[in-house]
């Protein structure tokens, strides 16, 4: 599968480039900047991880606003791209009220697609002062840890899902089983469409 990598100007982008490129995916880093028609041979994107802070520094994250609106590709929100995912479809993103780094216990209320055949509660790695705070209408939240209730969502009948942690950090469970569900998920729409 042939996916682009949006870099949202973060250290984890390359990690999640090689992530996808171990799973076999033939990956590419592309700018946030990227036109629509720039991105046309990819099957699939994963919005990175980042600096830019949601509400203070929306401008940084570019184009991300079209490539959720096309509804051409599945996508993976990571960190910010998750946070901005929420707060694009109507929900908000903001300063979290207990800012998480390093290790953290994820609970899962519900597996979904892009958590199917995970346990109901592992470990994984955090690094972010932002979070999403109120859930979009169209997504449901599938996993929360003691200081953020949405750890991971998922638009109910779109192909997009967004994660706050980081699974590309190998300290995280269940990181290679996550990429391999979005994969999943992602040949399925490309074929059904």
């Amino acid at each position: 599968m042939n996916v682009a990598v949006v870099d949202n100007g973060g250290q984890w982008t390359h990690k999640e480039w090689r992530v996808l490129t171990y799973l076999g995916c033939k990956a590419e880093i592309v700018p946030n900047t990227s036109p629509l028609n720039d991105l046309e041979k990819f099957e699939a994107l994963v919005l990175s991880g980042g600096a830019p802070r949601i509400g203070t520094e929306a401008d940084s994250l570019g184009l991300t606003s079209e490539y959720l609106n096309s509804e051409i590709w599945p996508i993976l929100g990571i960190c910010v791209g998750h946070q901005y995912m929420a707060a694009h479809f109507g929900g908000e993103a903001g300063p979290a009220t207990i800012p998480e780094f390093g290790e953290v216990s994820l609970s899962v209320k519900k597996n979904g697609w892009l958590l199917s055949s995970l346990p109901s509660e592992f470990k994984v790695w955090e690094s972010h002062n932002d979070e999403v705070t109120k859930l979009p209408d169209s997504f449901e939240v599938l996993a929360s840890s003691k200081d953020c209730s949405i750890q991971v969502m998922e638009h109910e009948s779109l192909p997009y899902a967004g994660v706050q942690f980081h699974p590309e950090v190998e300290h995280s469970e269940y990181g290679i089983e996550i990429f391999t569900n979005f994969l999943e998920k992602a040949s399925i729409y490309n074929k059904s469409r």
